[in-house]
Protein backbone atom coordinates (compact mmCIF):
# COMPACT_ATOMS: atom_id res chain seq x y z
CA UNK A 1 0.00 0.00 0.00
CA UNK A 2 1.39 3.37 -0.99
CA UNK A 3 1.55 5.86 1.87
CA UNK A 4 0.18 9.38 1.54
CA UNK A 5 2.37 12.29 2.61
CA UNK A 6 0.90 13.73 5.81
CA UNK A 7 1.68 17.25 4.53
CA UNK A 8 -0.69 16.73 1.61
CA UNK A 9 -3.60 16.88 4.06
CA UNK A 10 -5.23 19.92 5.59
CA UNK A 11 -6.13 19.74 9.32
CA UNK A 12 -9.80 18.88 8.77
CA UNK A 13 -8.78 15.85 6.69
CA UNK A 14 -6.27 14.68 9.30
CA UNK A 15 -8.92 15.07 12.00
CA UNK A 16 -11.43 13.07 9.94
CA UNK A 17 -8.86 10.30 9.44
CA UNK A 18 -8.26 10.10 13.19
CA UNK A 19 -11.99 9.89 13.90
CA UNK A 20 -12.68 7.39 11.12
CA UNK A 21 -10.06 5.06 12.57
CA UNK A 22 -11.15 5.52 16.19
CA UNK A 23 -7.86 7.05 17.28
CA UNK A 24 -7.86 8.72 20.67
CA UNK A 25 -8.84 12.39 20.75
CA UNK A 26 -5.34 13.59 21.61
CA UNK A 27 -3.73 12.05 18.50
CA UNK A 28 -4.86 14.90 16.23
CA UNK A 29 -3.43 17.41 18.72
CA UNK A 30 -0.16 15.49 18.81
CA UNK A 31 0.10 15.57 15.01
CA UNK A 32 -0.42 19.32 15.08
CA UNK A 33 2.05 19.79 17.93
CA UNK A 34 4.93 17.73 16.57
CA UNK A 35 4.67 18.16 12.81
CA UNK A 36 3.46 21.71 12.38
CA UNK A 37 4.49 23.51 15.58
CA UNK A 38 7.71 21.71 16.56
CA UNK A 39 8.63 20.80 12.94
CA UNK A 40 9.68 17.35 14.14
CA UNK A 41 8.85 14.46 11.78
CA UNK A 42 10.29 11.71 14.02
CA UNK A 43 7.39 9.83 15.63
CA UNK A 44 9.69 7.89 17.96
CA UNK A 45 10.05 10.88 20.30
CA UNK A 46 6.31 11.44 20.81
CA UNK A 47 5.67 11.29 24.54
CA UNK A 48 1.87 10.98 24.77
CA UNK A 49 1.05 8.47 22.06
CA UNK A 50 1.33 4.70 22.25
CA UNK A 51 3.68 2.75 20.02
CA UNK A 52 0.68 0.95 18.50
CA UNK A 53 -0.77 4.29 17.37
CA UNK A 54 2.58 5.55 16.12
CA UNK A 55 3.09 2.37 14.11
CA UNK A 56 -0.42 2.70 12.67
CA UNK A 57 0.29 6.27 11.55
CA UNK A 58 3.62 5.25 10.01
CA UNK A 59 1.87 2.45 8.11
CA UNK A 60 -0.52 4.96 6.55
CA UNK A 61 1.47 8.17 6.08
CA UNK A 62 4.81 9.39 4.85
CA UNK A 63 6.32 11.89 7.30
CA UNK A 64 9.71 12.63 5.77
CA UNK A 65 10.42 16.23 4.83
CA UNK A 66 12.25 17.31 1.69
CA UNK A 67 16.00 17.31 2.25
CA UNK A 68 18.19 20.39 2.46
CA UNK A 69 20.73 19.45 -0.21
CA UNK A 70 22.75 22.65 0.02
CA UNK A 71 22.55 26.08 1.61
CA UNK A 72 24.45 29.28 1.05
CA UNK A 73 24.72 32.35 3.26
CA UNK A 74 24.80 35.82 1.72
CA UNK A 75 26.83 38.68 3.12
CA UNK A 76 23.56 40.36 4.15
CA UNK A 77 22.24 37.36 6.10
CA UNK A 78 19.97 36.00 3.38
CA UNK A 79 20.24 32.23 3.12
CA UNK A 80 19.41 30.23 -0.01
CA UNK A 81 18.40 26.59 0.29
CA UNK A 82 18.56 24.00 -2.44
CA UNK A 83 15.84 21.50 -1.55
CA UNK A 84 16.04 17.95 -2.83
CA UNK A 85 12.81 16.19 -3.75
CA UNK A 86 12.20 12.45 -3.76
CA UNK A 87 12.34 12.15 -7.57
CA UNK A 88 15.81 13.75 -7.82
CA UNK A 89 14.42 17.15 -8.81
CA UNK A 90 15.37 20.22 -6.79
CA UNK A 91 13.88 23.63 -6.06
CA UNK A 92 15.20 26.70 -4.28
CA UNK A 93 13.81 28.59 -1.30
CA UNK A 94 15.24 31.72 0.29
CA UNK A 95 15.08 32.88 3.91
CA UNK A 96 15.21 36.67 3.98
CA UNK A 97 15.84 38.43 7.31
CA UNK A 98 14.50 41.86 8.21
CA UNK A 99 14.26 43.84 11.42
CA UNK A 100 10.94 42.43 12.59
CA UNK A 101 10.42 39.31 10.44
CA UNK A 102 12.02 36.34 8.73
CA UNK A 103 10.41 35.68 5.37
CA UNK A 104 10.65 32.47 3.37
CA UNK A 105 10.38 32.84 -0.40
CA UNK A 106 9.10 29.47 -1.60
CA UNK A 107 8.68 27.75 -4.96
CA UNK A 108 5.50 26.30 -6.41
CA UNK A 109 6.93 24.48 -9.44
CA UNK A 110 10.13 22.81 -10.57
CA UNK A 111 11.11 25.47 -13.07
CA UNK A 112 8.54 27.73 -14.73
CA UNK A 113 6.59 27.81 -17.99
CA UNK A 114 5.96 31.57 -18.13
CA UNK A 115 9.29 32.40 -19.77
CA UNK A 116 9.73 35.98 -18.56
CA UNK A 117 12.80 37.31 -20.36
CA UNK A 118 14.14 39.05 -17.25
CA UNK A 119 13.97 35.98 -15.00
CA UNK A 120 16.72 33.40 -14.52
CA UNK A 121 14.15 30.73 -13.58
CA UNK A 122 12.44 31.29 -16.92
CA UNK A 123 15.50 29.95 -18.75
CA UNK A 124 15.05 26.63 -16.97
CA UNK A 125 11.68 25.68 -18.44
CA UNK A 126 8.98 23.78 -16.57
CA UNK A 127 9.50 20.24 -15.28
CA UNK A 128 6.40 19.77 -13.11
CA UNK A 129 4.16 21.19 -10.42
CA UNK A 130 5.05 20.72 -6.78
CA UNK A 131 2.66 18.75 -4.61
CA UNK A 132 1.03 20.31 -1.57
CA UNK A 133 3.41 18.30 0.61
CA UNK A 134 6.44 19.62 -1.29
CA UNK A 135 5.27 23.22 -0.95
CA UNK A 136 4.55 22.89 2.76
CA UNK A 137 7.67 20.77 3.14
CA UNK A 138 9.90 23.66 2.06
CA UNK A 139 8.65 25.73 4.99
CA UNK A 140 8.96 22.88 7.50
CA UNK A 141 12.36 21.66 6.26
CA UNK A 142 13.89 25.14 6.32
CA UNK A 143 12.31 25.85 9.72
CA UNK A 144 13.80 22.68 11.17
CA UNK A 145 17.20 23.37 9.61
CA UNK A 146 17.30 26.87 11.10
CA UNK A 147 16.27 25.57 14.52
CA UNK A 148 18.88 22.80 14.43
CA UNK A 149 21.74 24.78 12.88
CA UNK A 150 21.27 28.50 13.59
CA UNK A 151 19.14 29.17 16.65
CA UNK A 152 16.65 26.98 18.49
CA UNK A 153 14.34 30.02 18.63
CA UNK A 154 14.49 30.65 14.87
CA UNK A 155 11.01 31.27 13.49
CA UNK A 156 9.86 31.96 9.97
CA UNK A 157 7.16 34.62 10.25
CA UNK A 158 6.16 35.31 6.64
CA UNK A 159 5.76 33.42 3.37
CA UNK A 160 5.94 34.81 -0.14
CA UNK A 161 5.16 32.70 -3.20
CA UNK A 162 7.86 34.43 -5.22
CA UNK A 163 10.26 31.55 -5.81
CA UNK A 164 10.38 29.28 -8.84
CA UNK A 165 7.18 28.79 -10.80
CA UNK A 166 3.84 30.53 -11.37
CA UNK A 167 1.69 29.74 -8.30
CA UNK A 168 -1.62 30.07 -10.15
CA UNK A 169 -0.47 27.46 -12.67
CA UNK A 170 -0.49 25.08 -9.71
CA UNK A 171 -3.78 26.41 -8.38
CA UNK A 172 -5.16 23.52 -6.31
CA UNK A 173 -1.93 22.45 -4.64
CA UNK A 174 -0.98 26.02 -3.79
CA UNK A 175 -4.47 26.68 -2.42
CA UNK A 176 -4.26 23.62 -0.16
CA UNK A 177 -0.78 24.58 1.02
CA UNK A 178 -1.99 28.07 1.92
CA UNK A 179 -4.90 26.57 3.86
CA UNK A 180 -2.40 24.58 5.92
CA UNK A 181 -0.07 27.55 6.36
CA UNK A 182 -2.78 29.74 7.92
CA UNK A 183 -4.89 27.12 9.74
CA UNK A 184 -4.57 27.50 13.55
CA UNK A 185 -4.28 23.71 13.84
CA UNK A 186 -1.72 23.64 11.03
CA UNK A 187 1.28 25.95 10.85
CA UNK A 188 -0.82 28.82 12.17
CA UNK A 189 0.54 31.87 10.32
CA UNK A 190 -1.59 34.99 10.09
CA UNK A 191 -3.24 35.33 6.68
CA UNK A 192 -1.73 38.82 6.47
CA UNK A 193 1.73 37.22 6.54
CA UNK A 194 1.24 35.19 3.34
CA UNK A 195 1.62 36.77 -0.11
CA UNK A 196 1.15 35.17 -3.52
CA UNK A 197 2.82 36.78 -6.51
CA UNK A 198 1.45 36.02 -9.96
CA UNK A 199 2.48 36.95 -13.49
CA UNK A 200 -1.15 37.80 -14.13
CA UNK A 201 -3.13 34.75 -15.24
CA UNK A 202 -6.48 36.48 -15.65
CA UNK A 203 -8.59 33.32 -15.73
CA UNK A 204 -7.10 32.14 -12.44
CA UNK A 205 -7.29 35.57 -10.82
CA UNK A 206 -11.02 35.45 -11.52
CA UNK A 207 -11.10 32.46 -9.14
CA UNK A 208 -9.33 34.40 -6.38
CA UNK A 209 -12.31 34.10 -4.01
CA UNK A 210 -11.53 30.36 -3.85
CA UNK A 211 -8.33 31.26 -1.98
CA UNK A 212 -8.08 32.08 1.70
CA UNK A 213 -7.89 35.82 2.30
CA UNK A 214 -4.16 36.36 1.76
CA UNK A 215 -2.20 39.11 0.03
CA UNK A 216 -1.84 39.20 -3.75
CA UNK A 217 0.98 40.79 -5.73
CA UNK A 218 0.86 41.31 -9.49
CA UNK A 219 4.03 41.20 -11.57
CA UNK A 220 3.22 44.21 -13.75
CA UNK A 221 6.60 45.53 -14.95
CA UNK A 222 5.27 47.51 -17.92
CA UNK A 223 2.33 49.77 -18.74
CA UNK A 224 2.20 49.08 -22.49
CA UNK A 225 1.16 45.77 -23.98
CA UNK A 226 4.00 45.69 -26.51
CA UNK A 227 6.69 46.07 -23.85
CA UNK A 228 4.98 43.81 -21.34
CA UNK A 229 4.65 41.09 -23.99
CA UNK A 230 8.38 41.39 -24.66
CA UNK A 231 9.18 41.03 -20.97
CA UNK A 232 6.41 38.54 -20.18
CA UNK A 233 5.13 36.42 -23.09
CA UNK A 234 2.09 35.50 -20.95
CA UNK A 235 0.82 39.02 -21.71
CA UNK A 236 -0.01 37.92 -25.26
CA UNK A 237 -2.82 35.77 -23.83
CA UNK A 238 -3.51 37.80 -20.66
CA UNK A 239 -2.95 41.39 -21.76
CA UNK A 240 -3.34 44.47 -19.58
CA UNK A 241 -7.01 44.98 -20.42
CA UNK A 242 -7.90 41.40 -19.55
CA UNK A 243 -5.69 41.44 -16.45
CA UNK A 244 -7.22 44.57 -14.96
CA UNK A 245 -10.73 43.37 -15.75
CA UNK A 246 -9.96 40.25 -13.70
CA UNK A 247 -8.42 42.29 -10.89
CA UNK A 248 -11.68 44.21 -10.48
CA UNK A 249 -13.26 40.97 -9.23
CA UNK A 250 -10.95 40.93 -6.18
CA UNK A 251 -12.57 42.66 -3.19
CA UNK A 252 -10.16 45.27 -1.83
CA UNK A 253 -10.75 46.22 1.79
CA UNK A 254 -9.83 49.59 3.20
CA UNK A 255 -6.88 48.16 5.11
CA UNK A 256 -5.56 45.96 2.26
CA UNK A 257 -4.28 46.82 -1.17
CA UNK A 258 -3.16 45.00 -4.28
CA UNK A 259 0.61 45.18 -4.64
CA UNK A 260 1.96 45.84 -8.11
CA UNK A 261 5.54 44.70 -8.59
CA UNK A 262 7.40 46.86 -11.05
CA UNK A 263 10.80 45.59 -12.17
CA UNK A 264 12.80 48.71 -13.02
CA UNK A 265 15.16 48.05 -15.93
CA UNK A 266 17.69 50.57 -17.15
CA UNK A 267 16.51 52.51 -20.22
CA UNK A 268 13.59 50.19 -20.82
CA UNK A 269 10.71 51.03 -18.46
CA UNK A 270 12.15 53.80 -16.30
CA UNK A 271 11.03 56.96 -18.12
CA UNK A 272 8.49 59.67 -17.38
CA UNK A 273 6.00 58.07 -19.75
CA UNK A 274 6.13 54.88 -17.67
CA UNK A 275 5.27 56.83 -14.53
CA UNK A 276 2.38 58.47 -16.37
CA UNK A 277 1.17 55.06 -17.52
CA UNK A 278 1.25 53.63 -14.00
CA UNK A 279 -0.85 56.51 -12.75
CA UNK A 280 -3.38 55.96 -15.52
CA UNK A 281 -3.64 52.21 -14.80
CA UNK A 282 -3.68 52.06 -11.02
CA UNK A 283 -6.32 53.26 -8.60
CA UNK A 284 -4.38 55.21 -5.98
CA UNK A 285 -6.27 54.15 -2.87
CA UNK A 286 -6.35 50.46 -3.85
CA UNK A 287 -2.75 50.09 -5.02
CA UNK A 288 0.72 49.72 -3.62
CA UNK A 289 3.67 49.89 -6.02
CA UNK A 290 6.78 47.88 -5.18
CA UNK A 291 9.75 48.90 -7.31
CA UNK A 292 12.26 46.10 -7.84
CA UNK A 293 15.58 47.28 -9.29
CA UNK A 294 16.60 44.63 -11.79
CA UNK A 295 18.95 41.97 -10.38
CA UNK A 296 21.46 40.97 -13.02
CA UNK A 297 22.47 37.34 -13.51
CA UNK A 298 24.88 35.56 -15.87
CA UNK A 299 23.71 35.99 -19.45
CA UNK A 300 20.98 38.56 -18.73
CA UNK A 301 20.41 41.11 -21.48
CA UNK A 302 19.02 43.77 -19.15
CA UNK A 303 20.83 46.14 -16.80
CA UNK A 304 20.12 47.54 -13.37
CA UNK A 305 19.24 51.26 -13.23
CA UNK A 306 21.31 53.63 -11.11
CA UNK A 307 20.30 54.28 -7.50
CA UNK A 308 19.58 57.88 -8.52
CA UNK A 309 17.14 56.71 -11.21
CA UNK A 310 15.39 54.38 -8.75
CA UNK A 311 15.01 57.20 -6.21
CA UNK A 312 13.69 59.58 -8.88
CA UNK A 313 11.12 57.04 -10.08
CA UNK A 314 9.89 56.42 -6.54
CA UNK A 315 9.71 60.11 -5.66
CA UNK A 316 7.69 60.91 -8.78
CA UNK A 317 5.08 58.33 -7.75
CA UNK A 318 5.11 59.57 -4.16
CA UNK A 319 4.48 63.09 -5.39
CA UNK A 320 1.36 61.85 -7.16
CA UNK A 321 0.02 60.32 -3.97
CA UNK A 322 0.90 56.66 -4.51
CA UNK A 323 2.21 54.33 -1.85
CA UNK A 324 5.49 53.24 -3.38
CA UNK A 325 8.32 51.20 -1.89
CA UNK A 326 11.65 49.99 -3.24
CA UNK A 327 12.50 46.36 -2.60
CA UNK A 328 15.89 46.09 -0.94
CA UNK A 329 18.06 43.71 -2.91
CA UNK A 330 19.19 40.83 -0.72
CA UNK A 331 21.17 37.74 -1.52
CA UNK A 332 22.37 38.77 -4.95
CA UNK A 333 25.92 37.60 -4.17
CA UNK A 334 24.57 34.00 -4.02
CA UNK A 335 21.97 34.45 -6.78
CA UNK A 336 19.16 34.50 -4.21
CA UNK A 337 17.60 37.85 -5.14
CA UNK A 338 14.33 38.32 -7.01
CA UNK A 339 14.49 36.79 -10.49
CA UNK A 340 17.82 35.02 -9.91
CA UNK A 341 16.64 31.56 -8.80
CA UNK A 342 17.54 28.67 -11.06
CA UNK A 343 18.34 25.13 -9.99
CA UNK A 344 21.33 23.77 -11.87
CA UNK A 345 22.04 21.15 -9.22
CA UNK A 346 20.97 18.18 -11.31
CA UNK A 347 23.59 18.98 -13.94
CA UNK A 348 26.33 18.48 -11.36
CA UNK A 349 25.14 14.93 -10.58
CA UNK A 350 25.38 15.48 -6.84
CA UNK A 351 21.77 14.84 -5.85
CA UNK A 352 20.19 11.45 -6.50
CA UNK A 353 16.96 11.86 -4.56
CA UNK A 354 18.37 10.41 -1.37
CA UNK A 355 21.81 11.82 -0.71
CA UNK A 356 24.33 14.49 -1.59
CA UNK A 357 27.66 13.29 -2.96
CA UNK A 358 30.93 14.76 -1.65
CA UNK A 359 30.87 17.15 -4.59
CA UNK A 360 29.89 20.65 -3.50
CA UNK A 361 27.20 22.70 -5.19
CA UNK A 362 28.16 26.31 -5.74
CA UNK A 363 25.88 28.70 -7.70
CA UNK A 364 27.62 30.39 -10.60
CA UNK A 365 27.39 34.13 -9.98
CA UNK A 366 29.97 35.58 -12.30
Amino acid sequence: MSKKPIYDLIPSEINSFCKDHDLKDHVFSEINKWFFKKKEPDLSIWDKTSKVTRDFLEDNFEFALPKIAWNGLSNDGTRKFLIGLSDSNTVEAVAIPAKDRLTLCISSQVGCAIGCTFCHTGTQGLTRNLTTAEIVGQFLAVSKWLIDNVNKDSRLTNIVFMGQGEPLHNFENVKRAIALFIHPEGIGLSKTKVTLSTSGLANQIERWEDFPEINIAISLHAVRNDLRSKLMPINKAHDLERLFKALKTIPVKASRRITYEYLLIDQLNDAQEDIDGLCELLVRKESKINIIPFNEYPGSEYKRPSNEKVAWFQNELHDRGYTCTVRVTKGDDILAACGQLKTEFEKLNVWDGERVSPKTYTPINS
